[in-house]
């Protein structure tokens, strides 16, 4: 694909005019997808797909269109081409952009990430074993993704990585159900085995009478799965810098110093490393970023855009400024005393369908939903009904907060809207002394 990528790189800057400048993005990817039911392939099939990205520069105004690649260098050099004349046309027609900003730096950054992916007849193999004969209903995904980047300024980014993501539910016969997920770059077999012996074993219990609780405030540990919604969350404005300078962010006491979380919250943008590329869509290095530490407000994301809007320092982020490989610290709760520590309370294995509910005061609402489990003297009794909640994060994850686990899990976006998304997570379990349920 990197040859592909430099050959378009080529035409654009033999096209372009003395005036002009211009960036160009690339992406692309060559996916596996397959889907499950009752632990049976039903559907499997690729996805060979590459598109560029073409911006024009002139005169303080820019115009972009986005080219569909056939493969074919001919036709795809046509296309480009004729998109930069497209491009020169409508830039007269533009007024002029007071906050158009361009990284006139000319850096290099090259990352390869290619680890060996399973090959699909294991993954097939050991889904039979551990779960052949359960109602499994699921998604796997692999392969890898390219993202490249260029400029007339001399800047060039090339990235590859490779992923595989495997996202799936396990139904009891009353309906209940059972969602986990198993994702990464390193494929582990036992790791894999692991995951589906701990659904398998909370379908189990899933069979046990409902438990319908009262509304109020209970003790609860957040699955890492159920802390990605929350994070999730945050990730909506949370940490943008044009959010902030517009009051729209649900963090804003934060950093604006009038609130704070536990000492034991540190967020950061840990681009280094992750599935994404280091280079932000507007064309600048990414870097990592330590949005939260130690419960205290540190930076924001700041676009090219919203740097000179508000006056600030970019740092890399993307135009929407919402972090990409979004890290939360571990704590020291090892996995294996989870529910001796959490006692008497609620085991939380995801979240669902969450909203604001005051933004201003970081207040999240959402459904407990599937395999959520009342615990009582470290032992799970059975499923609980379910409920709602709404919790300020100021509450969840500050005065509440009682420990994160030792152990973290890395969850891998399974958005494909248009094409297989990099986004990351990477997260503990959080222990609460009290999470508040509605009704």
């Amino acid at each position: 694909m990197k040859p592909v990528f430099e050959a378009l790189l080529a035409d654009v800057r033999h096209a372009l005019q003395a005036d002009e400048q211009f960036t160009l993005g690339y992406s692309a990817e060559q996916s596996q997808f397959v889907r499950f039911n009752h632990a049976k392939v039903r559907q499997a099939g690729e996805v060979s797909q590459a598109s560029a990205q073409l911006r024009l520069i002139r005169d303080g105004r820019q115009a972009e269109q986005q080219v569909t690649l056939s493969g074919d260098p001919q036709l795809d050099r046509q296309r480009l081409i004729a998109a930069l004349e497209q491009l020169r046309q409508t830039l007269p027609m533009l007024t002029l952009d007071p906050y158009l900003s361009l990284d006139e730096s000319a850096w290099h950054s090259d990352s390869q990430q290619q680890q060996p992916l399973p090959e699909l007849n294991e993954v097939l193999a050991l889904l039979e074993h551990e779960a052949g004969d359960l109602d499994l209903v699921g998604i796997y995904a692999a392969g890898p993704i390219f993202r490249g980047f260029a400029s007339s300024f001399g800047a060039i980014g090339w990235h590859q990585a490779n992923s595989f993501n495997f996202d799936w539910s396990l139904f009891h016969e009353n309906g209940e159900a059972v969602k986990a997920n198993y994702a990464g770059q390193l494929w582990n077999a036992d790791d894999f085995t692991a995951r589906l012996r701990l659904a398998r074993q909370q379908l189990g219990f899933l069979g046990r009478p409902a438990i319908t609780l009262k509304p109020g405030r209970y003790r609860a540990f957040l699955a890492p799965a159920a802390m990605d919604e929350i994070a999730g969350m945050l990730c909506w404005g949370g940490f943008s810098a044009q959010a902030l300078a517009t009051g729209n962010s649900a963090l804003q006491r934060l950093y604006n110093g009038d609130a704070q979380l536990h000492p034991l919250v540190n967020f950061s943008e840990q681009v280094s490393g992750s599935l994404s590329p280091a280079f932000s869509d507007e064309g600048s290095p990414r870097l990592d970023v330590p949005l939260i530490q130690q419960g205290q407000a540190m930076q924001r994301l700041v676009s090219a855009r919203s740097a000179a809007e508000f006056e600030l320092r970019a740092n890399g982020a993307d135009s929407y400024e919402s972090p990409c490989a979004l890290s939360l610290a571990p704590g020291g709760l090892p996995r294996e005393q989870i529910l001796e520590r959490l006692g008497t309370g609620l085991y939380i294995s995801n979240l669902w369908y969450l909203n604001y509910s005051d933004l201003p005061a970081a207040r999240m609402t959402g459904l407990t939903r599937f395999a959520t489990f009342w615990v009582e003297n470290g032992e799970i009794q059975g499923p609980v009904s379910t409920m709602r909640f709404d919790d300020s994060l100021y509450s969840l994850l500050g005065s509440q907060l009682e420990d994160l686990t030792q152990e973290r899990e890395m969850i891998l976006s399974t958005s494909t809207y248009g094409q297989r998304s990099t986004g990351s997570s990477h997260l503990p379990g959080a222990l609460v002394k009290g999470l508040t349920l509605t009704l």
